[in-house]
């Protein structure tokens, strides 16, 4: 008994001798991201974290059209009814907001993989020698400038965010807490990504796609203008801070003159020689024919292609949008009356438009995306009880488009998406110089925007005689006071901006999401059943749920939002 004792000592001191040794052999055809952070590999972790910006889905989309433009008055969600893809409806209408919701989960996941993917670059850049690799600062530069936009998005979707840095293991995230840094200095946080980007990254980039100085600077003015809007618990905005303000003023002061509008405001919408203009300060770039399977096709905003071309007409223009492009007679907005009655599609020759409308909104019976070959008609909508008969231009191509993807059941497009366009710089700045009480300054920028606007009719001019808008003028057609330049602005934002991704997201920065939209839910409820009964409740909904995953996964580390 005591030898065969001594015997199986003796194998399993051999097993454990074994297995120690075997554990301690690297793996063989494997290379681990310390071997990979070389000089000669690093552009491959730098090229990863690019690629993210295109890592979404169409029910998980980083255009944001289901959270900027549907929870807003510019959109409807389309696609069959309001059972498509449930959860949008449920933003559409602030009703049933939980933070069990799949696709908000989704998001949050999706976002912090590709800050992930950021810092695992910035790890190893930190890694090597710049006299090994000259394009380090550079590139160090660019990851900042795309973790600033990460965060960007995830801060104005979910207000509080645990801010991860390259320093952080992959396997802490879950233990920082959503709530350790106030919101004021989340949004430093931010900030400071976008400021050691400018200061670090050329004025111009040899590879279209690149992030460069321009790019940061109105990403950075972007960032500490929301900042300037101090809210409270409940987001009530309690201040406008003048020090952000300025911190606009400075940051937009390097992008004016760098970049310029197009002549056409349609020549933004439009593939091929048409992307990376001279409006598109930052782009998200796609591509088709590029060796893979589809290509790197836009998959935010492939549902928004409507059914007489593919699939599935979701993403359409509100009413209320529609009739915000009417004009009076000095071509100048109906600030107060425009949605007392609906534009009529059948009789448009009734009506003095903004010509952004033909531009942004497709009507039934004109040319679809300026083709005249291929008239838009009211049986290419999917559910016109429900959604009415319009769809959106600006993401879509034309349906025999070289760069259209069929992907069955969906079709979607290599167009290119612009994350921020010179026009929005412009505004941006308009907006601080006003909230300084310095509204005859922005008079010229809203102004720019307008008269560019004026001249967008190269390509609709066959079937938009009825369209044009005027400068404002002070003391001829408007009196440019502080208030009415605030109104104007704001205007001028939705008009130039509609259906880009941001109007839910302005709405609460300016403190005016649940009047807004309150009292857009009652007219839109004498018409459209689906909004009886729909109210934003304010204190709440201006930012959705942490979601409940994520705050099971942190075990309880992370907060939940008020209300929720």
């Amino acid at each position: 008994m005591n030898k065969i004792k001594y015997l199986l000592g003796i194998v399993l001191l051999t097993i454990s001798a074994a297995c120690s040794d075997f554990l301690e052999e690297d793996p063989y055809a494997v290379l681990s991201e310390e071997q990979l952070a070389t000089p000669e590999n690093v552009d491959g972790f730098v090229t990863a974290a690019y690629a993210a910006l295109g890592n979404d889905h169409y029910d998980i989309p980083f255009s944001l059209w289901p959270y900027g433009n549907v929870r807003s008055d510019d959109a409807y969600k389309g696609g069959s009814g309001t059972n498509d893809i449930q959860v949008f409806h449920f933003f559409e209408v602030s009703e049933n907001i939980r933070p069990d919701f799949g696709e908000l989960d989704a998001f949050w996941y999706n976002s912090f993989i590709a800050i992930s993917r950021v810092n695992k670059a910035l790890a190893a850049l930190n890694q090597i020698d710049e006299a090994d690799f000259p394009k380090k600062e550079t590139r160090i530069a660019e990851m900042r400038f795309l973790r600033g936009h990460f965060y960007f998005m995830l801060k104005i979707m979910y207000k509080y965010v645990p801010y991860v840095t390259e320093d952080i293991p992959v396997e802490e995230y879950g233990n920082i807490s959503n709530r350790a840094l106030s919101n004021d200095e989340l949004w430093n946080a931010i900030a400071s990504d976008f400021e050691a980007a400018a200061e670090n990254l050329p004025l111009s980039q040899p590879e279209v796609g690149r992030a460069d100085e321009t790019a940061a600077y109105a990403y950075l003015a972007k960032t500490r203008l929301y900042q300037a809007y101090q809210q409270d618990e409940n987001h009530n905005v309690v201040n406008v801070n003048p020090e952000r303000l300025q911190q606009v003023l400075d940051a937009t002061a390097h992008v004016i003159g760098k970049h310029q509008l197009e002549e056409d405001f349609a020549y933004n919408f439009l593939p091929g020689s048409f992307e990376n203009g001279p409006e598109a300060v930052f782009s998200i770039q796609f591509s088709d024919n590029d060796g893979t399977l589809h290509g790197r096709l836009n998959f935010s905003d492939v549902l928004a292609t409507p059914q007489g071309i593919g699939c599935c007409d979701f993403h359409k223009p509100s009413q209320n949008l529609v009739n915000a492009y009417k004009v009076n007679e000095e071509g100048l907005p109906l600030f107060t009356n425009y949605n007392e009655s609906n534009i009529d599609f059948n009789n448009l020759e009734n009506y003095s438009v903004d010509p952004r409308l033909y531009h942004t909104v497709a009507i039934p019976g004109l040319p679809w995306k300026y083709d005249e070959e291929d008239i838009y008609q009211e049986n290419w909508v999917r559910s016109p009880s429900t959604y009415g008969y319009t769809a959106s231009l600006k993401e879509n191509v034309t349906a025999d488009s070289e760069y259209l993807v069929n992907i069955d059941p969906f079709y979607g497009n290599s167009k290119n998406r612009i994350e921020i366009r010179y026009a929005d710089v412009l505004l941006m700045r308009a907006e601080a110089l006003i909230e300084f009480g310095r509204h005859n300054e922005a008079l010229p920028l809203i102004n720019e925007v307008r008269e560019r606007a004026d001249q967008s009719t190269t390509l609709i001019s066959a079937y938009a005689n009825n369209a044009g808008v005027s400068p404002y003028i002070d003391g001829e057609n408007i009196n440019w006071t502080q208030d009415v330049a605030r109104e104007a602005l704001r205007w001028e934002r939705r008009l130039e901006l509609a259906m880009e991704g941001n109007r839910f997201f302005d709405l609460v920065r300016w403190g005016i999401a649940g009047e807004t939209l309150n009292k857009y839910y009652d007219e839109e409820a004498e018409e459209i059943t689906y909004y009886e009964g729909a109210s934003f409740d304010e204190g709440r909904e201006e930012y959705l749920p942490i979601p409940q995953a994520q705050i099971n996964f942190s075990q309880d580390v992370y907060v939940q939002n008020t209300g929720y």
